[in-house]
């Protein structure tokens, strides 16, 4: 916890004081490690190696600690010659705090959709592509946009048909639940159309709580301001137009070094109103749907009919709007944009809002003599649903073929997943994943509902849901067995580069007796090291295959209009027997999917540990800003880039120092994103020291418009002081393989893992095999460290003896502008226009 009696050290904050005073004949200037952590986080007293540390800056959430003892360093700078400051920068509760984050389970297709936004291909010069990249943002934002209707969908299946119209309406379904009672026919509640607008409160409801959720979450991670007046040019170039986050990074090479890039505050908020507003209309579109088809049939008075036809008409504009505001463009990266679309903010939910009360009023008028028989019109809402999504996927693969193919190989790299392919493929996967959730939901619901009969068949007592959503469950075991052929096959392969890897690795450690079993277990870490690298193919055949399956789904509810197992009625019998085991074996498999589902989630809300393990997976799938789905989980690199960039800055600034920020796994990946947002002074007194980085392996293969091979060497262009350590047992780190031109090498790997290979007087126990973990145990890690603080203080010191060499007319000449410079803006509380 913090120490009220520490003083903070100097340059806490930009504007937090003046710079420390250095007594003469002092020690050189100070220098700092700012450790970065990664996934699954570690404590502060882990990452410094002392259980005793103070708070020097951050909140509960996020913060930069340091050892008790090293508190008020910069006030003795004599202690730490030749060696470093040790600092901390934990963000670990950013995605792993209180309980309220086993919700974010339920967002899961949302940022799967996310992430296929900002797995877009590089694109080409600037001027070329502009339009593909406009498209590729315009579909992702479209099919984000289907997975939120998609959801309010379900409930409404759930919700309205399910419950309120088949089961209600059913006296045999009712009878065995008395709290159902107050909805059979004949009571007040009784009639369909009061019913279903009662019902119509949980999805209704079930949209608040993604909006809270949204709010919520941007309020508490990404609401953070950037600098008012940022310290200077952060990259060449901007924008030309306004565009969304991301479709513009690399028309004008501005990248995750924008200004704006970090802060999507307008965007967020037009998007969250229009997917509210979907949301809302979705509700009102599955009331009025069986409304107006009873009103129309049944000839009603003319006053319901004509306020029929006036709900439709509205429901019709209000799509239309909802849809324009998804697909305008939205604010430039090149700068924070601080401005809200406030007609849209709040006019577009609070009208769909004051609709769905008069649909709902509507529904609820009394009409004596209608009862409710077979399904609601789910078939063909879901059908039409299931053939945008598809058609949009399409279109998205060629879109994103189209840039992977113009871009230039410098800035693509052969690397790239699936040929430019990576952000369809991972769209396809979010699709899934809303289909599999929402229908599995009213399969289980559905057979919950019907007691022992399988809706849909012969001698059920209720028609079931959709059965759309009954062909989807059919195609699970044929696809889960296709992905365990492809495993099987991966798996065959891993053994085999055992084997062979096996042979050589003794060899590797000169003097060593080999011991075979030491070196099949050595080669079988590097061997399941290796399968991340066949990831991008293997996402790609579970795209595929889902993409066939979804499509032969499609088209088998279409063509027959009835469950699997009744459409095989009287075919081949082994042709039957296999529908109706592929029905029931799927159904079973999505409650499965559900329970555990629903197990973990709350587990995760009990248990911190499981709450860490869900941290995991949102380290690296909430990187990302949210700019394709608002209720996608939060950004939480929307803080701590923000927080690191201010730190770096701020320290440098305000004690002339060296700083060294060393990033492991994720951490990395966050170090990268910070260092490109420093101004250029500052940036030549940082030095950056990654291990275990997925910078290259799977950022850059994913994410090639921004961790490609371009970026990287951009980066490495603007910070000549990089190293990369990685291990050939490492998962998820590897080499970010950037050409030096000239300059000095950013890898140093493979590491020696394990660091000795028997035993021996310095290693009397046998040394363990450190795959991801544990890089400051190399002796590797030191040495880079010394290095880059070293070249970082020659640097310096040839920039002290340039300036020595000018004339005296050249500084006189430059004293007026430097002292205006360092005197920042009027006001003592403003921060400096320099970082530096």
């Amino acid at each position: 916890m913090q120490n009220p009696a520490t003083p903070t050290p100097p340059g806490a904050g930009w504007g937090g004081g003046a710079p420390p005073r250095i007594a003469e004949g002092a020690a050189p200037a100070l220098s700092l490690e700012l450790f970065v952590h990664g996934v699954a986080g570690a404590s502060p007293g882990e990452l410094l190696g002392d259980p005793h540390t103070v708070r020097i800056s951050g909140d509960s959430t996020a913060a930069v600690f340091r050892r008790a003892e090293d508190a008020d360093a910069e006030a003795h700078p004599a202690r730490y010659a030749g060696r470093p400051v040790p600092e901390a920068y934990c963000w670990s509760r950013l995605t792993s705090g209180n309980g309220a984050r086993a919700l974010w389970l339920l967002l899961l297709p949302f940022m799967v959709a996310n992430l296929a936004h900002w797995a877009r291909p590089a694109a080409g010069p600037a001027g070329a592509s502009p339009r593909a990249v406009r498209a590729y943002g315009l579909l992702v934002r479209l099919l984000a946009l289907s997975l939120t209707v998609l959801l309010v969908a379900a409930a409404c299946e759930v919700a309205l048909d399910l419950f309120a119209w088949q089961c209600a309406g059913n006296a045999s379904c009712t009878a065995s639940r008395s709290w159902l009672g107050f909805l059979r026919p004949g009571g007040r509640w009784g009639q369909p159309g009061r019913r279903i607008a009662l019902a119509a409160l949980v999805p209704a409801a079930l949209t608040g709580l993604l909006w809270f959720l949204s709010t919520r979450t941007w309020n508490a991670y990404e609401s953070q301001p950037p600098p008012t007046a940022p310290p200077g040019p952060l990259t060449p170039g901007t924008p030309s137009a306004d565009v969304a986050p991301g479709d513009a990074a690399d028309v004008d090479d501005a990248g995750l070094g924008a200004a704006g890039f970090w802060y999507g505050r307008r965007i967020v908020a037009r998007l969250r109103a229009a997917h509210t507003a979907a949301g809302l209309l979705t509700v009102a579109a599955a009331v009025a749907a069986p409304t107006l088809r009873h009103d129309r049939a049944d000839g009603t008075g003319p006053l319901l009919q004509a306020a029929g036809w006036a709900v439709e008409g509205l429901l019709a504009v209000g799509a239309v709007i909802v849809v324009r505001v998804v697909c305008r463009r939205g604010r430039s990266e090149a700068r924070p944009d601080h401005r809200l679309d406030r007609a849209a903010v709040t006019l577009l939910p609070g009208g769909a809002l004051v609709l769905l009360a008069g649909v709902l009023a509507h529904a609820a008028w009394p009409r004596p003599g209608w009862t409710s028989t077979g399904r609601l019109l789910g078939d063909f809402a879901f059908g039409v649903l299931m053939l945008g999504q598809g058609c949009c996927v399409l279109a998205l693969a060629v879109v994103a073929r189209r840039l992977h193919r113009g871009a230039p190989r410098a800035a693509s790299g052969p690397g790239t997943a699936l040929g430019g392919l990576g952000g369809p493929a991972v769209a396809v996967l979010g699709c899934a994943l809303g289909g599999v959730m929402s229908g599995g939901v009213a399969q289980r619901v559905a057979d919950w509902l019907d007691g022992d009969a399988t809706p849909g068949m012969a001698g059920a007592r209720l028609a079931g849901p959709p059965v759309l959503l009954s062909w989807q469950a059919a195609v699970l075991p044929p696809m889960l067995l296709a992905l365990a052929l492809l495993a099987a096959g991966v798996g065959a392969r891993a053994a085999r580069t055992r084997r062979r890897t096996a042979r050589a690795v003794a060899a590797e450690y000169p003097g060593e007796r080999p011991d075979p079993a030491r070196s099949r277990r050595i080669a079988g870490a590097r061997a399941a090291a290796a399968l991340t690298d066949s990831a991008p193919w293997f996402v790609g055949a579970v795209s595929g295959i889902t993409l066939l399956l979804g499509a032969g789904a499609l088209a088998g509810a279409w063509l027959s209009g009835k469950v699997p197992g009744e459409a095989a009625r009287g075919t081949h019998p082994l042709l039957e027997a296999a529908a109706r085991a592929a029905q029931d074996t799927g159904s079973w498999l999505i409650g499965l999917g559900i329970a555990a589902f629903v197990t973990w989630g709350r587990r995760a809300y009990r248990d911190p540990a499981a709450r860490r393990t869900i941290g995991i997976l949102w380290d690296v799938g909430t990187f990302w800003p949210r700019a394709a789905h608002p209720f996608a989980p939060p950004c939480y690199a929307e803080r701590a880039v923000p927080d690191l960039t201010w730190r770096m800055a701020a320290w440098t600034g305000g004690t002339g120092g060296r700083l060294v920020i060393s990033g492991h796994s994720q951490g990395s990946v966050l170090a990268a994103a910070a260092v490109r947002q420093l101004p250029p002074e500052v940036r030549r007194r940082v030095a950056l020291l990654t291990y275990g980085s997925p910078l290259a392996r799977l950022y850059g293969r994913w994410f090639p418009a921004y961790f490609g091979p371009g970026p990287l060497a951009a980066l490495h262009r603007d910070l000549d002081c990089w190293r990369n350590l990685w291990r050939a047992t490492d998962p998820i780190g590897g080499p970010v393989a950037v050409a030096a031109d000239g300059a000095e090498p950013v890898d140093r790997g493979p590491l020696a893992d394990p660091l000795a290979y028997g035993r021996s007087p310095r290693h009397p126990l046998p040394a363990p095999i450190l795959g991801h973990g544990d890089y400051e145990a190399d002796p590797a890690f030191t040495t880079e460290r010394d290095a880059l603080l070293a070249r970082l203080a020659a640097a310096a010191r040839a920039d002290v003896h340039d300036n020595a060499r000018e004339l005296p007319a050249q500084r006189i000449s430059k004293a007026p502008a430097e002292r205006a410079e360092r005197a920042g803006p009027a006001g003592p509380e403003g921060p400096p226009r320099r970082a530096g």
